[in-house]
């Protein structure tokens, strides 16, 4: 490792401990020698490549869809709220597996020894978001020759060819973290319900700027209409509310709309890297 004269930048986990980072300092000051180290806390890496040219937005939520585990993280002006820092045990990884299981229980031929890797690249090639589970069933029944698609690959250990077909998986996979109870009983509240959770837990005076914001980053917010489906999802929680308090105090109270804005863009599968990249040449 060519360290000595090199500036180094890395980014970390949200619930990463102090010490991690303190041991991390010792290690490359001390025994790579370098001049200069800058470890920055990923979601603010993700909010700060969201924003658009002509509006730099430092206040807002960070939806971090990993392999392993889903963070949801306020900011509030480049600073972390680090209490109202949720986790989710649902990530790309889980998506796979559940594509995985799908392929198995119906009895497609992929060979064991490549279903994981078979589940990933439909996963990433032909899974999207729907907006309804049951009429996306009905979509799928109705016209399957239109919604199935077929993959083709060649069987590891003989070589020989195999075919199956990829359905209902196709929008099942990515509804995890929408409808989680069908994918496992330990873990069964929705990401959008999270993102609530998350606003609600932090200072009040921050609700209003987070839920105008919020930052999508990770591979698997990628799937088509993600963003769409989460803000549509989150606005009927928050419009709920608002709702049931108006209703409690007898309309005597009227609250002003509350804007929900989920923010998409072409680079939050990379955001993070793309930033750290950003501020090297800056």
């Amino acid at each position: 490792m060519r360290s000595r004269g090199s500036l180094l930048s890395f980014d970390r986990g949200p619930l990463t401990a102090p010490e991690s980072r303190e041991y991390t300092g010792e290690i490359m000051f001390e025994t790579f020698n370098v001049p200069g180290l800058y470890i920055a806390v990923n979601s603010v890496l993700a909010l700060a490549a969201g924003y658009t040219a002509s509006k730099c937005e430092m206040t807002g939520v960070v939806v971090d869809v990993g392999d392993g585990a889903t963070h949801v993280v306020p900011v509030a002006d480049g600073y972390v709220i680090g209490s109202s820092i949720k986790s989710v045990p649902i990530a790309g990884k889980d998506v796979t597996l559940f594509i995985q299981q799908l392929m198995r229980e119906r009895g497609e031929n992929v060979p064991p020894e490549d279903s994981f890797d078979v589940a990933r690249k439909v996963k990433e090639m032909y899974c999207y978001t729907c907006s309804d589970i049951v009429k996306e069933y009905n979509k799928h029944d109705k016209e399957p020759a239109k919604y199935i698609k077929h993959w083709r690959g060649i069987k590891p250990k003989t070589g020989a060819p195999y075919s199956c077909d990829i359905g209902y998986e196709r929008f099942l996979g990515p509804e995890v973290f929408f409808n989680p109870e069908i994918y496992g009983s330990d873990f069964t509240t929705p990401l959008p319900a999270v993102i609530d959770k998350c606003i609600q837990s932090a200072p009040i005076d921050t609700r209003r700027a987070l839920y105008k914001n919020i930052v999508l980053s990770g591979g698997s917010t990628m799937f088509k209409d993600f963003g769409r489906r989460l803000q549509r999802d989150l606005k009927k929680i928050v419009d709920a509310r608002v709702f049931t308090s108006e209703a409690r105090l007898d309309d005597e109270v009227k609250s002003q709309p509350l804007e929900v804005n989920v923010v998409s863009h072409p680079i939050q599968r990379f955001a993070v890297w793309l930033e750290v990249q950003f501020l090297h040449q800056h």
